[in-house]
């Protein structure tokens, strides 16, 4: 099966710190892969790579096709990135928010209507985002997710701040993106929760990864 993500000896800088260090890291499309380590491994790191937010200065990094170390601006339109900051606009209304990212991504109307319900957000469709509890932020930007209807989805840390009844949510929306042919790639600390939606699993640590036999 072809790849959705290909890294080799790929290395990655904060300044001049390697947060990635020589990573190797290959994940089919159709998977979907948990990475996992403690904080300041480097999980964040891998994920922006992928995202094409942070750049390949060494080795070889290949996303959807697209070559990272050439041209890592392209990608971000077939990539959805869920990470620790929410980054939505806080005058926005969420319903508003939704249909933004929906927009940037040539995504029709009823898509950001569709993610609204997904997340249980239709009564507060009206609210401002500046309003919003944590939680409920973190749900928003789940909708933006689902919304974009990416190839890949990289999220980071997909339940934290959420209830246990969207903590589900979150599962069954991994299952059906990969059963659809998408692509999830996962960093979090809740290694049984997110085994369970993994069909891989990788363990990262000193900004190098080594996949999981146990789990794979």
């Amino acid at each position: 099966m072809a790849s959705a993500v290909s890294l080799r000896s790929a290395v990655a800088l904060a300044g001049r710190f390697p947060v990635l260090a020589g990573v190797d890291f290959d994940v089919a499309r159709g998977d979907v892969a948990l990475v996992y380590g403690p904080n300041g491994a480097g999980k964040t790191s891998l994920l922006r790579v992928c995202a094409g937010l942070l750049a390949v200065t060494d080795g070889a990094a290949e996303v959807l096709g697209h070559d990272l170390r050439t041209d890592r601006r392209t990608v971000r339109r077939s990539v959805a990135l869920l990470g620790h900051a929410t980054f939505l606009y806080e005058d926005l209304t969420v319903a508003e928010q939704v249909a933004f990212s929906a927009r940037a991504f040539h995504r029709p109307k009823a898509a950001a209507t569709e993610a609204l319900a997904r997340m249980g957000l239709e009564r507060r469709a009206g609210v401002q985002v500046a309003r919003l509890s944590a939680g409920q932020r973190r749900r928003v930007a789940l909708a933006c997710v689902i919304a974009r209807d990416a190839e890949l989805w990289l999220l980071d840390e997909p339940h934290a701040g959420l209830d246990a009844a969207n903590r589900d949510v979150v599962d069954e929306l991994i299952r059906e993106r990969a059963a659809s042919g998408g692509t999830v790639v996962l960093a979090s600390h809740e290694l049984d929760r997110a085994r369970a939606v993994a069909g891989r699993s990788f363990a990262i640590a000193g900004g190098r990864v080594q996949e999981d036999a146990r789990v794979a």
